[in-house]
């Protein structure tokens, strides 16, 4: 990837971790924020989005981490293991695992008495679905074995990336860097065959262009024959 796209992913990455973390962080803490608005408190609402923004931005730097934290474990594991079957079957068990984790873990540590622990499953059903959505689209985009990979990542890497807020386990901030981390991971997968595409033809447009300039210099430094 070119640099010019390199940035440009991070900045678009930026953005739709702020927007999302906005939109959820209202959605999430209604019950705070309420009053700003019927109470037209300009400032309060100001403040309050530009938080929930600056938030979002610090979501989505985790997530980038993460993102090129697993392009290179990726390839680690495709080197070790030298097949992409088993390498695809061991993150298909670290998948079931990190679902495991979610439900159990979080049951037994904050589950109240009385509690059900299908209350405990809902995050990891969002979690599923968004996960094999993303996958599809991004094996349709490329190729079938894409699939695995993608899935992976949008729940293993998702989970890793969660982890300090699913150990405090506080309801608002646990939805709101949810659905941030899974907009950031979701995008960030989505785009970046196509930014790979795009620097793969700057690159040969700069080196026709460059070939093409050097030609231009031969013909004008030519000694004219008499």
């Amino acid at each position: 990837m070119t640099s010019r796209n390199w940035v440009r992913l991070f900045m678009t990455t930026l953005l739709v971790g702020g927007v999302t973390a906005a939109i959820v962080g209202f959605i999430v803490r209604w019950n705070k924020f309420q009053s700003y608005f019927t109470e037209f408190k300009v400032m309060d609402i100001l403040s309050a989005i530009i938080f929930l923004i600056f938030m979002g931005f610090l979501i989505s730097i985790i997530s980038q981490m993460g993102f090129f934290s697993y392009l290179t474990i990726h390839r680690f594991g495709l080197g070790i293991f030298k097949s992409a079957s088993l390498w695809n079957a061991i993150q298909v068990i670290l998948v079931l695992f990190g679902l495991f984790d979610l439900v159990y873990l979080r049951y037994v540590n904050f589950a109240k008495p009385g509690d059900s622990i299908l209350l405990y499953f809902v995050p990891a059903l969002l979690l599923i679905i968004v996960g094999l959505i993303v996958a599809w689209v991004k094996s349709k985009q490329t190729n079938r074995e894409a699939f695995i990979p993608a899935f992976f990542f949008m729940i293993v890497v998702t989970l890793v990336e969660w982890v300090p807020v699913l150990r405090t386990n506080s309801q608002n901030w646990f939805y709101l860097m949810m659905f941030a981390l899974m907009a950031c991971n979701a995008y960030q997968l989505l785009i970046l065959h196509k930014l790979n595409m795009k620097s793969e033809q700057e690159r040969q447009q700069r080196k026709t262009q460059t070939a093409s300039k050097v030609k231009n210099n031969k013909k004008m430094n030519k000694k004219p024959t008499i």
